[in-house]
């Protein structure tokens, strides 16, 4: 199998803005762009692939036909058709909801398939931009509900000013929040369940307060959690850099300049590379030659070898 390019797709929120549709040199038309779905078997926002024999066909459909061939014989065995990652651009104009995710048992238990470990890597932000996420200190379930569905939960959370280039990695069960003027790509589980535990009194566009999920949340915190989230790591020109190590995926950042040769051999898995800033060549063993550039995403499958990198290019790598 050759590697997978898919088309973007684009979801409109009251929240978002114009930094999606001019990293990825879209159409200034696009109004309130807060997220862009780059691969994703979640159903109903599946990826579409934008070039090569599958041109038309969805993630989804491609998977159930490769099978491990495409995810590798480990994952297919413990996710069958169901592609296991999502991978997103965010652009927060606003600041979103103060919300958590369910683990894997508590998502289970109320009728899903999985939960939502996440990471975030920041690729640009406004001045004065921060992140909500991590406990100021360990609370109790009664601190809980004196501040949940008020401000004063911002209070109990740790806010992070960021820059371009820093990592964090959520955990289900962390309180967390994009706030206004973070731009970045995030990789989780293949989820879309977000329970709101703060929403700042504001209305969508139609003018109405959005849900929240008081009761669902309180099931998911995870009151004792009093990380900061902070990812530590020091880049390194032409070497991959370990970023998060997690049971549900396993990211790297590269920056090259030089050409570079990436040995997928021992792997049993799928790679998902995420372009950050600048351009490159991907040449695998079978002969394929795929760009990647700042604002795409990449699928390549179990079966690659090995990857042959050139051109100037800083990158995600994403594998399980």
């Amino acid at each position: 199998m050759e590697p997978l390019k898919f088309e973007p797709l684009l979801k409109h929120k009251f929240w978002g803005g114009d930094k999606i549709v001019r990293f990825k040199g879209l159409s200034p038309q696009e109004e309130s762009v807060g997220e862009s779905w780059e691969v994703s078997g979640v159903a109903g926002s599946e990826s579409i692939i934008s070039s090569g024999p599958y041109k038309g066909e969805t993630l989804s459909k491609v998977l159930s036909e490769k099978q491990h061939e495409l995810v590798g014989k480990e994952n297919y065995r413990m996710y069958g058709d169901e592609f296991p990652l999502l991978v997103k651009f965010i652009d927060a104009s606003h600041d979103l909801s103060i919300q958590v995710h369910p683990d894997d048992e508590t998502a289970i238990r109320n009728g899903m398939r999985h939960g939502k470990t996440e990471m975030w890597y920041i690729i640009d932000v406004e001045p004065e931009a921060r992140l909500f996420c991590g406990l100021k200190e360990k609370i109790t379930l009664k601190q809980y509900k004196e501040v949940a569905q008020s401000e004063a939960i911002c209070n109990i959370i740790k806010q992070h000013a960021v820059k371009e280039n820093d990592c964090f990695f959520i955990p289900s069960g962390c309180i967390h929040g994009i706030g206004k003027g973070c731009f970045l790509a995030e990789i989780q589980q293949a989820s879309d369940v977000t329970y709101r535990i703060y929403d700042f009194r504001r209305k969508d566009e139609n003018d109405s307060f959005r849900e929240l999920h008081i009761k669902e949340a309180q099931e998911c915190v995870d009151f004792g959690l009093d990380d900061d989230c902070r990812v530590d790591y020091v880049p390194v020109m032409n070497q991959g850099v370990s970023l998060i190590r997690c049971p549900y995926f396993n990211t790297v950042v590269y920056d090259i300049d030089s050409p570079m040769t990436l040995d997928y051999s021992y792997l049993d898995s799928f790679i998902i590379f995420i372009g950050i800033n600048g351009e490159g060549l991907f040449l695998d063993n079978e002969g394929n030659e795929t760009s990647l550039k700042a604002g795409e995403a990449m699928l390549v499958p179990a079966t690659t070898k090995t990857l042959k990198v050139s051109g100037r290019l800083k990158f995600l790598e994403t594998t399980i």
